[in-house]
């Protein structure tokens, strides 16, 4: 009497790892997550290792926890990893001010962001 299990909403030879509420702005996010699009995992790490942005940090731990999952969720093999997909999208968006000359008011936005990173396992071609 139990509900059907949900299905994988991945395939089989893939995992993915989401991190939210990163905050950055999603342009400024997307410039670290065209670095390791279609790389090697351990090339995408080194790349994220070496990266003189401050977001990077953030970036390669949800690699890490992409990778992860992919190790010990689905039994794919770490060494036969891409990143597959890596995309931004917005999240919260806190509104500041600033008092500015003549009674004004400068309107000031800190924006959040969250980054999604799907692994997929390919074979090695010889």
């Amino acid at each position: 009497m139990s509900k059907d299990k949900n299905p994988r909403r991945v395939a089989d030879n893939e995992a993915r790892a989401k991190l939210r509420m990163l905050r950055t702005s999603p342009q400024k996010l997307n410039l670290v997550a065209e670095l390791i699009r279609g790389k090697k995992v351990e090339r995408a790490l080194t790349d994220l290792t070496f990266s003189k942005k401050r977001i990077a940090a953030d970036v390669k731990k949800c690699l890490q926890s992409a990778i992860a999952n992919a190790e010990n969720n689905h039994n794919l093999d770490v060494d036969e990893l891409i990143v597959a997909e890596a995309y931004v999208g917005k999240n919260l968006l806190m509104k500041r001010g600033r008092p500015r000359a003549r009674g004004r008011f400068g309107k000031i936005v800190k924006p959040f962001s969250e980054i999604t990173i799907l692994v997929r396992q390919v074979e090695e071609q010889a």
